[in-house]
């Protein structure tokens, strides 16, 4: 005769803080940075949705590398500096699995110049994408993890932010006030069981660094080194683990000492 399962039991093989059962939402992972925490979170069993808005072909290289690692995950396009989209995006992902559990704010641009010649839409574009961008999916996203009294927010911002940047004044601001949104969201939600954290890379072999003359940089690192994408991966999944699951409104440094 088949025993009837006591419901307590069905209840704890789907417990959010099980990665197996996690959805997460990675913004701006086609390459970079956000491909490294896609492809990590992906590796800890979490099915995760891979954000771009016009770098299609490196989003279905993200999703290619999860899929060959025995991941799973699927593309989705929208811009983070439109709040129609970013909230439709958002409320897409919920309607069709009633969750969103783990959310990585990492989406963000450069434009550097020195404030005296810095146009208002530089300014502008920098703030819309890395901040505001921040807020339009933020926003709709800890909506639901309120009602499920579960989620981890991760943000990345920079060390540009905590330390400021010549010819960055427009990105380090966007990066600061990121971390004051982290700091000041954690509080409100941590009652929840929701954790709002941050991550703050150094100086990363990306794209967007390799434009630039690190040679005199690299000299100021106390590890007289770049970082490396898979590191600063490793600090967001750890904020997303049940390790963590008391850690909230923090910075983790990801920078070879250099602050």
């Amino acid at each position: 005769m088949n025993q009837q399962k006591n419901p307590a039991e069905n209840e704890i093989q789907a417990l959010p803080e099980d990665p197996a059962n996690q959805i997460a939402l990675v913004t701006g992972s086609s390459r970079g940075i956000g491909q490294s925490i896609a492809l990590e979170l992906a590796a800890t069993g979490r099915y995760v949705y891979i954000n771009h808005v016009r770098n299609r072909e490196g989003a279905l290289e993200t999703l290619a590398a999860i899929e060959t690692a025995g991941g799973r995950g699927e593309l989705i396009c929208f811009d983070v500096t439109d709040p129609v989209q970013a909230e439709a995006s958002v409320a897409a992902i919920i309607e069709r699995h009633n969750h969103l559990d783990v959310l990585v704010n990492n989406a963000g641009i450069t434009d550097d110049m020195l404030m005296v010649r810095m146009k208002p839409e530089a300014w502008q574009r920098v703030i819309d994408t890395n901040l505001t961008g921040f807020y339009n999916v933020t926003r709709p996203a800890v909506k639901a993890m309120i009602r499920k009294r579960f989620g981890r927010i991760v943000n990345i911002t920079s060390a540009a932010g905590q330390m400021g940047q010549a010819g960055q004044v427009n990105y380090a601001a966007s990066k600061a006030g990121l971390i004051g949104a982290t700091k000041a969201l954690a509080r409100e939600v941590a009652s929840r069981n929701i954790t709002v954290n941050a991550v703050s890379p150094g100086f990363i072999e990306t794209d967007m660094t390799r434009k630039l003359a690190l040679d005199e940089t690299i000299k100021a690192i106390p590890m007289k080194r770049t970082g490396r994408p898979g590191e600063v991966a490793a600090a967001v999944v750890f904020f997303c683990s049940g390790e963590a699951s008391y850690i909230t409104g923090q910075v983790l440094g990801v920078n070879g000492g250099i602050i």
